[in-house]
């Protein structure tokens, strides 16, 4: 069986994926803790991705999978973006996270609430970079802490459907209701397809 490693660490990010790879003639490996972490200093999603897959690739000598992924809120020009990991700080908390971004967005209506999901993923080898896909889903923060599931901003994040028929926000669904639409889900399908054709 072929092996990819994941270019992390987050043990969320990392059952997500292994659950959507549960069938996938592939075996997963979590990121070493020897090789330490990759700064993220770029400006973009894809920028970090980019350097995560290329840095791990080298150290791990085989074919990395890395992400970077975040929030996006239209009312904060794009706020968190790429610091959405450490929005309140470096070393903050989901709670702290989330707590932040709800004093941000106090009074700002319903209606200009909107945000997305943005998920870049790159696999690359030692050679360079082998694919680079993009997942989003959209939605919107509501005003409170809703659902026990998921992590980081889930709790106040809104599905938007385009019948409105979903109502609830990513923390309240269960993993395979989040994967199946997630920012994070849509990114490893396109993965899935072009896996076959790289490895």
């Amino acid at each position: 069986m072929k092996r990819l490693t994941l270019g992390s660490r987050n043990q969320h990010k990392l059952e997500e994926i292994r659950a959507m790879f549960d069938d996938f003639p592939i075996e997963l490996e979590a990121m070493p803790e020897e090789f330490g972490d990759v700064d993220e200093d770029r400006d973009t999603f894809r920028g970090n991705a980019v350097k995560k897959a290329l840095e791990y690739a080298e150290k791990t000598g085989g074919p990395v999978l890395a992400d970077d992924s975040g929030l996006v809120v239209h009312a904060l020009d794009g706020a968190p973006g790429v610091y959405s990991a450490r929005f309140a700080g470096e070393h903050a908390n989901h709670a702290a996270n989330n707590d932040l971004l709800l004093k941000k967005l106090a009074g700002v209506p319903k209606e200009k609430r909107g945000a997305e999901f943005v998920t870049v993923m790159v696999l690359a080898d030692p050679e360079g970079v082998l694919l680079c896909v993009e997942g989003r889903l959209r939605g919107e923060i509501i005003e409170s802490l809703t659902g026990k599931g998921g992590f980081g901003y889930d709790p106040l994040f809104r599905v938007n459907s385009e019948d409105d028929s979903e109502q609830r926000t990513l923390a309240e669904m269960n993993a395979d209701e989040k994967n199946a639409i997630s920012h994070r889900g849509r990114a490893l399908r396109k993965v899935q397809v072009a896996l076959p054709l790289i490895l």
